[in-house]
């Protein structure tokens, strides 16, 4: 059986989509971590999205990276939301509206129907700007698996 996202992107868009996050971050200290969220228990009906991806952001370490430089793009498909969220270390660089900016851009593509390129575009955009504000370093290691993480 296959889960709700499948009616949004394929296995190979998926793979597009971590190839992606490979890429863009061989350039940046920074961390990108994408996870689609497919159901929600009766507790978490009423949760807004921020508050469901900042659990989803300490459930995943994505605060535990060396720099305090991860960043997650985190897709509520039962509401069709989404919502990115930086960890400290980015966010006393970069202003919170960029992460608005970005999100914009992507819902103009996701009400298309365009969802795989619209993370694509997410992930792109959010890795130019860590890029910027935190490029590669030596000794730099791959601290959050690139595959889009699905529960």
């Amino acid at each position: 059986m296959q889960g709700l996202i499948y009616h949004f992107i394929s296995d190979d868009e998926m793979l597009r989509i971590s190839n992606r996050i490979k890429e863009v971050e061989k350039t940046t200290a920074g961390e990108i971590c994408v996870a689609v969220k497919e159901n929600l228990n009766f507790l978490q009906r009423n949760t807004p999205i921020n508050a469901l991806a900042e659990k989803e952001f300490f459930r995943l370490g994505v605060d535990k990276t060396r720099d305090k430089t991860g960043i997650l793009i985190y897709v509520l498909l039962p509401r069709r939301q989404f919502y990115i969220m930086a960890d400290t270390g980015i966010n006393e660089k970069v202003p919170g509206k960029t992460w608005d900016a970005i999100k914009d851009e992507m819902q103009n593509m996701f009400l298309t129907g365009e969802f795989s390129k619209g993370i694509i575009h997410g992930v792109q955009k959010v890795g130019n700007i860590l890029t910027k504000y935190f490029p590669i370093k030596s000794g730099d290691s791959n601290e959050i698996s690139n595959e889009i993480i699905i529960d």
